[in-house]
């Protein structure tokens, strides 16, 4: 007898039935549950977190968290300042904040377990604004970020140890703005951004992978959706094989050459499960097969297990954790 599968998440998945208004192309999002920051400084969460905003016009901001115990550290004498983790939230780049209570739970499990500040964007959806709308606000980000006029950035951030990170659509955003990143090296300093964290990155391509296959009426993703999500997001008239859906396109951007020769390091993770881990693994082959330092890590579970049921982030967290700590 098989293996039995993990049980899915019981919610109301908007991937399922998303609808688009034909007179102006917006799509409908119901009400979601979304989390105010926590900043009370007489709390007793081991995470305390704030927001901030990034660009008034474009409607975009941050949310920063970080270790109750590390701003309890009044005297500077006492601080030690934090691997900073850029994080970036999925949901197929149409749905969720970076206060959505999934994320937001999420991001502060990567602080209390992995001892990072964590920086989640929040930032412009599609089809309202499709991409590389949610890149250009990746990088208006890191140029908020490199210029620490924030205290908490400024005291407790090390920017000489940043790492982009995404779940999902996420992952790819962090992909996507470490493309951008790496080639604007110089104009981010003293931003130094040394690897990415790729927790099951959303890629697909016009050519199916195996797990793409096998899992199609995935409950929680399936393959219809996965394809609507990114026709509502790739800039109009794009096929499935445009860069920003499907990385391994003529073999791979020239700008990856530039990861490696700045000696990035990259992990990415996926669950066996989920119709997305081909595409993921065979992205990290790409990777390491022109030279960028690549780990995997792989479990058994589904998209975005770890978001969906935080009882399951402990191995996602410790992998999060080892792979930060090695040179």
């Amino acid at each position: 007898m098989g293996k039995d599968k993990i049980p899915r998440p019981v919610f109301n998945n908007p991937f399922l039935n998303i609808i688009v208004n034909p007179d102006d192309g917006t799509v409908k999002r119901d009400p979601e549950i979304r989390n105010p920051p926590n900043s009370d400084p007489n709390g007793t969460s081991a995470v305390i977190s704030k927001d901030v905003t990034l660009h008034p016009d474009n409607n975009t901001w941050m949310r920063l968290y970080l270790p109750r115990q590390a701003k309890a550290a009044a005297s500077p004498a006492n601080r030690r300042k934090l691997p900073l983790v850029v994080y970036y939230h999925g949901g197929g780049f149409v749905f969720c904040n970076a206060d959505t209570n999934l994320y937001d739970v999420f991001c502060q499990g990567l602080v209390e377990n992995v001892g990072v500040m964590v920086i989640s964007l929040d930032y412009r959806l599609a089809p309202e604004h499709r991409l590389p709308a949610a890149y250009q606000d990746a990088m208006d980000g890191l140029h908020w970020i490199k210029s620490a006029r924030d205290e908490w950035v400024r005291d407790y951030a090390d920017l000489d140890n940043c790492y982009l990170a995404g779940t999902s659509a996420g992952g790819n955003l962090a992909y996507n703005a470490g493309l951008l990143a790496v080639s604007a090296a110089k104009d981010l300093e003293p931003l130094k951004i040394k690897g990415m964290i790729l927790h099951h990155p959303y890629f697909s391509g016009t050519k199916r992978t195996g797990s793409e296959q096998r899992l199609a009426g995935d409950s929680l993703l399936p393959l219809y959706a996965i394809d609507q999500m990114f026709d509502l997001s790739l800039p109009e008239g794009a096929d499935h094989d445009h860069e920003y859906c499907n990385p391994l396109i003529n073999g791979g951007p020239k700008l990856v050459d530039l990861m490696k020769s700045s000696g990035w390091r990259v992990l990415v993770t996926g669950c066996l499960d989920d119709p997305l881990v081909d595409a993921g693994m065979e992205f990290a082959k790409m990777l390491d097969a022109k030279g960028v330092r690549t780990v995997t890590f792989l479990s058994d579970g589904y998209h975005a297990m770890e978001v969906f049921d935080p009882s399951t982030s402990a191995p996602f967290y410790a992998a999060a954790k080892d792979f930060l700590s090695t040179n």
